[in-house]
């Protein structure tokens, strides 16, 4: 039986079950116990919402957005004044300066700036808010947040890229007001950002809480008013970043779009630390922890999930639809060659198995109790940003080891830049793993405070006022656990008494790695779905995604098999509903699968 089986069993079953469990993550001997853990050719145009259902009439239906032109010229932005903000320049580009899949983008002006200047008392940095602001000439009348990814630090073009492998359009093509910032830290303050608490903060929820009326009173300054519909959204990172700030400031935006998000991030990180412990124990060279699961040996288990659940959707077309049938259909110790000599790519050794299958449970502590969230099997996982997460992200100095290290636990500790690769290795799940969640005199505010949305299922606010969050995951994530979105979408539903989806609806994108990649249709415009739902009541019941092959406008994903169609489209159903062929019709195009 493996650990991803047990995950899925009640945990007294699971305590009885892991007695004869085949290896695991740590001691055989552990006794698993209830959790006490905090909870735990390329298309002419962009993939378009298909066909839909009029939103619940108890809810408000908010208008849409009436578009105005720019008020003067971009020069007179610089005299724009507001509390706490310094603008360092403004100009204006041209149409044609900045393109999205080979298309001009209008002329705008761009204003750039800083807010809260300060000097840290704690280790005498000079930090600040800092923002890019990208203003159409000719404008919807809607406004945009982007939530940067990573541990942020540099201003990225506010052009509304907010999901989507290739994105064939964005916010700013399409005449919204963008805005970017660097979440309160430079990039030459990454990571050490960490030691400053009121950098942490920014970097949590701070800078959107300060830059939010700032962009509201510049745009009024630009066209004569302030935005009729205001939107969040962002991928990774910035997906975490729109999740917060649905819960945190639900009365400032009308839509909310989460791509991959990060929500439980200080878990999720200390997660990847836990992988790179289970790659570490079957790895030829610890300094590549690819050596514990090759390319060859991942397509393998890639085909086996296949050859086990890819029908079970109606068809076999090497993506898997029906994740909840194959969490039972498909069994890594079973259904994958267990080698009998050397490793050869044609099957996995027994302490393979046990390592990888522990870090699909996700990581416990020495009393069995689960820390995170388990992680699905998906064929997904031959894909390169799979890999990178996981074999290089988990032991690297630029994501998960200092962000766990310096930017989340209490108290911080900056020697860890020095070798991360041997912080990951010797973290304890007993000792080191509640830091996430400590404060002390100076750090008031834990990274489980800072980092994730308050009361995450508690939205009635957002709700009650008529907007909409749509969320967007990879079944193949690499650093963050569908099946952890998954749970905070069942628990909403819970408290909405089985409503949720008159408000937020959670898309899975079955191959797709973190944010984008993989063996996956992730070429989508979730964006434009969330606008006709929020401002013309249309609720989605799918969008339309498809696969970026020979062409793409938007850029090609060389992962892709090579028998699949260049221009494949597959509808992206809301949770719980999975795309199911209908039994006829061409079984590359969207039109010819149902959401069931």
């Amino acid at each position: 039986m493996s650990f991803a089986t047990l995950g899925r069993l009640s945990l007294p079953l699971a305590a009885a079950a892991l007695a004869a469990a085949c290896g695991g993550g740590g001691s055989s001997s552990l006794a698993f116990v209830p959790s006490t853990a905090a909870p735990a050719p390329a298309p002419a145009a962009p993939p378009a919402a298909g066909p839909a259902t009029p939103t619940d009439p108890a809810l408000p239906q908010l208008a849409a957005a009436v578009g105005a032109a720019l008020q003067g010229d971009c020069t007179s932005l610089s005299s724009f004044s507001f509390a706490n903000t310094t603008i360092t320049s403004v100009t204006t580009a041209a149409a044609g300066s900045l393109t999205v899949a080979g298309k001009n983008i209008g002329a705008h002006c761009v204003v750039t700036g800083k807010m809260f200047e300060r000097v840290s008392p704690v280790d005498g940095q000079t930090y600040a808010v800092g923002f890019q602001m990208r203003l159409p000439l000719a404008w919807n009348g809607r406004y945009l947040y982007q939530g940067n990814g990573g541990t942020d630090g540099s201003v990225a073009n506010a052009t509304g890229a907010v999901g989507s492998g290739g994105p064939l359009t964005n916010a700013l093509y399409n005449g919204f007001a963008v805005i970017s910032s660097d979440a309160g830290h430079s990039s030459a303050q990454n990571p050490l950002f960490g030691l400053d608490p009121e950098a942490r903060i920014d970097y949590g929820y701070g800078a959107v809480r300060k830059l939010t009326p700032m962009a509201k009173a510049l745009i009024k300054a630009a066209y004569g008013k302030g935005p009729d519909r205001s939107y969040v959204g962002g991928t990774s990172n910035g997906g975490r970043h729109a999740m917060v700030t649905a819960a945190r400031l639900p009365a400032e935006y009308d839509g909310v779009l989460a791509n991959s998000p990060g929500f439980d991030l200080p878990k999720a990180a200390a997660a990847q630390l836990y992988s790179a412990q289970q790659f570490r124990k079957v790895a030829t060279d610890e300094n590549d922890l690819s050596t514990a699961f090759t390319v060859a040996e991942r397509k393998l288990v890639a085909q086996k999930i296949n050859d086990r659940c890819d029908a079970l959707d109606g068809v076999k077309d090497g993506l898997v639809q029906d994740v909840e049938a194959c969490r039972t259909a498909f069994n890594l110790f079973r259904d994958v060659p267990t080698c009998v000599g050397a490793r050869d790519g044609t099957c996995l050794t027994g302490a393979q198995k046990s390592a990888i299958d522990a870090m699909y449970y996700g990581p416990v502590n020495s009393r069995g109790e689960q820390l995170y969230a388990t992680q699905s099997y998906d064929p997904g996982l031959a894909g390169s940003s799979w890999a990178s997460w996981k074999f290089n992200n988990s032991v690297g100095g630029g994501r998960d080891p200092v962000a766990v290290g310096i930017i989340f636990q209490v108290p911080p500790d900056a020697s860890i830049v020095n070798n991360t690769r041997a912080f990951a290795f010797n973290y304890n799940f007993d000792l080191d793993y509640p830091k996430l969640f400590a404060t002390n005199s100076l750090y008031t505010e834990s990274a489980w405070s800072f980092m994730t949305p308050p009361n995450p299922t508690k939205l009635d606010t957002l709700r009650d006022r008529g907007a909409k969050m749509i969320v967007v995951q990879g079944m193949s994530d690499g650093p963050f656990s569908i099946d952890d979105t998954k749970r905070w979408y069942e628990e909403l539903d819970a408290e909405n008494k089985g409503k949720a989806a008159r408000f937020v609806r959670f898309f899975r994108v079955p191959g797709m790695n973190h944010s984008s990649g993989g063996i996956s249709t992730d070429q989508y415009d979730a964006l434009d779905a969330l606008v006709k739902w929020v401002e013309q009541g249309v609720a989605p019941d799918r969008i339309v995604a498809s696969a970026r092959g020979a062409g793409n406008a938007g850029g090609v994903n060389s992962e892709l098999p090579t028998d699949w169609a260049a221009d494949r489209t597959r509808p992206l159903c809301p949770y719980p509903l999975v795309a199911r062929y209908n039994g006829s019709g061409d079984s590359e195009k969207a039109e010819n699968f149902s959401c069931k």
